[in-house]
């Protein structure tokens, strides 16, 4: 952890993408295992943070990027919001009050199937560390992410890594391989919970491919047919213009359409950064559909800003 000499931090927080995803049968406590490959990707939301005195209270506003490409309301309570929870339980783990005030600007839609909220905790809990030198390694940051939310304890280091249970197993792969691709946001949005009960009424048991994702994981590249996701039927049925997005994406690509994790978001898989480019602005001149090229990276360092947080721009409290 690189020590903060600031008083300003700036943070990305990239989306994620599952390359491949196989869910299992529900547990009895009512969660469901899943084998993932997950790679970051260079779509960020930016979180700027201020360190502030001792004895003020901490301050949270979150707004879209003026280049978001697909924008919803924000309009969930701060109690619920998981860059405030994870700024509680560093709190927790720390054992006393680390005052801050944050800007987070989104660009990751919501209920995108891309993380971004997770990625957001994720990006404030390695934030926080380096703005108040708290020297906590990734292990002990995992294990607070995973009280947050289940892709939280990945995005903590990012990357490539394949990921198992709910969330909390995680074997980093290091860097990931250079994938490029397109992403396409539709404007529904598909709650996780219903997806995963809609994947819960299918006719089949569910079998856990661990397997087959460690086994792609393992290849030096990957072509548009490789991915897969256990949760593309169940997203379609939520949600049933995800199919008619699909089949017009591929009218126009001529490329296997994915689903991102739960979705709605979905992408294609190119073969080098000039075709995602150009096939990314094409679909957008041809479809109703905001579309970005997209390549593999890894996860952002925090690093010292001289620009302070629009204390103007902070609506909600702590």
């Amino acid at each position: 952890m690189i020590p903060c000499m600031s008083s300003h931090l700036f943070v990305q927080a990239p989306a994620k993408l599952n390359l491949a995803l196989s869910v299992g049968a529900t547990r009895p406590d009512g969660m469901h295992p899943i084998s993932s490959w997950m790679v970051t990707v260079d779509l960020f939301d930016d979180l700027h943070l201020e360190r502030l005195p001792e004895g003020n209270f901490s301050l949270f506003a979150t707004v879209w990027h003026r280049d978001a490409l697909r924008r919803s309301d924000i309009d969930w309570s701060i109690s619920k919001d998981l860059v405030n929870r994870a700024h509680d339980h560093l709190e927790a783990f720390v054992g006393r009050a680390l005052p801050v005030k944050v800007r987070v600007e989104k660009r990751i839609p919501i209920g995108g199937g891309l993380g971004g909220g997770s990625s957001d905790a994720a990006a404030m809990l390695r934030a926080m560390n380096a703005l108040f030198e708290l020297h906590i390694g990734d292990e002990d940051l995992r294990g607070l992410a995973a009280n947050i939310g289940s892709d939280v304890p990945f995005l903590v280091s990012g990357g490539s890594a394949l990921v198992g249970g709910t969330g909390g197993d995680i074997q980093v792969l290091g860097d990931p391989p250079e994938v490029h691709a397109v992403l396409f946001f539709p404007a529904v949005a598909c709650p996780t919970a219903d997806v995963y009960r809609q994947f819960d009424r299918g006719a089949k048991a569910p079998m856990l491919r661990s397997d087959a994702v460690a086994a792609l994981a393992s290849r030096p590249s990957i072509g548009p047919t490789d991915p897969f996701n256990d949760l593309a039927g169940p997203a379609q049925d939520i949600a049933p213009s995800i199919a008619d997005d699909r089949e017009e994406i591929a009218m126009v690509t001529e490329l296997p359409v994915h689903v991102c994790g739960s979705g709605s978001s979905l992408f294609v898989i190119c073969s080098d950064g000039m075709h995602a480019q150009a096939l990314a602005a094409h679909c957008a001149a041809k479809l109703a559909l905001p579309a970005v090229a997209v390549r593999t990276c890894a996860n952002q360092t925090p690093y010292a800003s001289r620009t302070p947080c629009d204390s103007a721009s902070v609506q909600r409290s702590l």
